[in-house]
């Protein structure tokens, strides 16, 4: 696989504009005065299936050559990549298949099946319904759509990362949630063409750290997977995202579970907007290090707003927020 670059970044913007709008990136006074520091979050909740990955999935299924179309797509996912691949997939008229694991999200889910993708659910995690993925793919010749692993993908999610930096190029440092890495490493390829130093600082839950001990290691490690952040749970890590992190990203910070419930609820309150608790992960950081980010100002992405009833419920009565 090749490493993406900037060019590549604007290839996508072209390729995403008709069917994309730019999301809003917005300042919201309570949540400066609760983390100290000048915010500006990128709202990615904003986008039509409520997560940032619909901008890999747009640019890389519209790139799809004729075979590839006709074979149909298939994907894993916890549930945004699989409602970016099955929204994408219905835009240009091509079947979808997302596997899922059991117990998913329903919120993601629901969404999934509504945007015409068929859903099959198999094992206890994302890695599980991966690995079910593949051995589908295999077997039925589907275009298999890794959620990392692929360079049209992290592309198209950098141009999250452009649209903050045109309409800001005055910010300092940007702070990106961390799965399986591929938001991360697309803010790195953006950043790094800059005039000017801009930090980007990954942020992972310390309940499913395999990402950051990948980083630190400079070699792709397992780890366990406890989070309730379905956005967040993965126990392995992903080639390509990861050897642009290990050259480009600035720092790599865990937050606990609670961090990620405290930051959701603050958001909900400050932002008036649904997010779920990995898209709050960026603010969890500035919570949890608040001597990092005071005095500089700081873009944060909120990577999406899917939470599920049960989560939400959970999060304002102050309880575990598991699906």
């Amino acid at each position: 696989m090749d490493v993406p670059v900037f060019g590549d970044v604007l290839a996508a913007t072209a390729a995403i504009r008709p069917h994309l709008s730019p999301t809003a990136l917005l300042r919201h006074p309570l949540l400066e005065r609760a983390v100290g520091t000048e915010v500006w979050v990128k709202h990615e909740n904003h986008q039509p299936t409520g997560a940032f990955k619909v901008r890999g999935g747009v640019n890389l299924l519209s790139r799809l050559g004729t075979e590839d179309r006709g074979r149909g797509v298939i994907a894993a996912s916890t549930g945004n990549h699989g409602q970016s691949v099955a929204w994408a997939a219905q835009r240009f008229g091509i079947g979808a298949v997302i596997c899922v694991p059991e117990g998913a999200n329903p919120v993601k889910v629901e969404a999934i099946r509504a945007w015409g993708a068929d859903v099959v659910e198999h094992g206890r995690d994302f890695d599980d319904a991966r690995e079910h993925c593949e051995a589908l793919a295999a077997e039925h010749g589907y275009r298999y759509v890794h959620s990392g692993n692929e360079p049209l993908l992290i592309a198209g999610v950098a141009t999250e990362t452009l649209e903050i930096v045109e309409a800001r190029p005055d910010v300092d440092v940007i702070v990106v949630p961390i799965g399986g890495g591929s938001g991360a490493a697309g803010a790195c390829l953006v950043a790094r063409t800059l005039g000017r130093p801009v930090e980007v600082i990954g942020v992972q839950s310390e309940a499913a750290p395999a990402a950051f001990r990948s980083w630190q290691a400079k070699a792709l490690v397992e780890g366990k997977m406890e989070t309730a952040a379905e956005g967040l749970a993965t126990r392995t890590a992903f080639d390509l995202p990861q050897r642009i992190l290990w050259d480009q990203l600035d720092d790599f910070v865990l937050v606990s579970e609670d961090d990620l419930q405290r930051a959701t609820r603050l958001m909900l309150e400050t932002t008036r907007n649904l997010v779920e608790p990995a898209g709050a992960a960026a603010v969890a950081a500035l919570l949890r290090h608040p001597d990092r980010f005071s005095g500089r100002r700081v873009a944060v992405i909120c990577s999406g707003g899917n939470i599920a009833p049960a989560q939400l419920a959970a999060v304002l009565a102050g309880r575990p927020a598991g699906v």
